[in-house]
């Protein structure tokens, strides 16, 4: 619990092996599920991402735990969830071939919020003329998104709606901001 990042059962080993205690790694895994055996049904869960184990609130409990935090989630606009989305789903991929799929330039911006999130890397070159650069997703987008690999990602149709759902909620919280930035200055 007060690890910042995911620890793996390879660190958890390594952090407590001594001479006096030598657990074996399959002992520590015996562990960590009896854990979470422990802590099903709790208001908090281990649950086991791409970087390896880590403690956080449920994801059904996560509308009223964000309501003990003022800031307001980062916004993100449709160009860069697509261009993610692309890169998630395609890698590898380079900026050429996310521009020709979503039929417009992208950004400079959005390629530098990806990496500077560290949720995209460049993983290599294309042996094409201009060697573009190959863009594949990192270790902390799975554990951003709750995700141990790849192929826990929703299927493309689901993730589409869920999309349209974050542009429709960005839409009322803008309203929201906007009805209250009127109503103070009519006071």
């Amino acid at each position: 619990m007060a690890s910042d990042e995911p620890i793996s059962v390879e660190t958890i080993f390594k952090i407590v092996k001594t001479d006096d205690n030598q657990l074996e790694i399959k002992e520590i895994r015996d562990i960590i599920n009896a854990l979470v055996c422990d802590y099903a049904g709790r208001g908090i869960e281990l649950k086991e991402v791409a970087s390896g184990w880590r403690f956080q609130v449920r994801h059904d409990l996560s509308p009223w735990i964000s309501k003990l935090w003022e800031e307001r989630p980062p916004r993100y606009s449709r160009a860069l969830l697509e261009t993610l989305a692309l890169i998630a789903y395609r890698q590898p991929i380079t900026r050429a071939e996310i521009e020709d799929v979503r039929g417009v330039a992208v950004s400079s911006n959005i390629i530098k919020t990806l990496m500077d999130h560290d949720w995209i890397k460049v993983a290599g070159y294309k042996e094409v003329p201009g060697r573009p650069a190959l863009f594949v997703t990192t270790k902390k987008f799975l554990d951003h998104f709750n995700l141990q690999s790849l192929q826990d990602l929703p299927p493309l149709m689901e993730f589409t709606d869920a999309v349209e759902n974050l542009e429709a909620i960005n839409e009322t919280v803008q309203k929201e901001v906007s009805d209250e930035n009127v109503g103070e200055g009519l006071s």
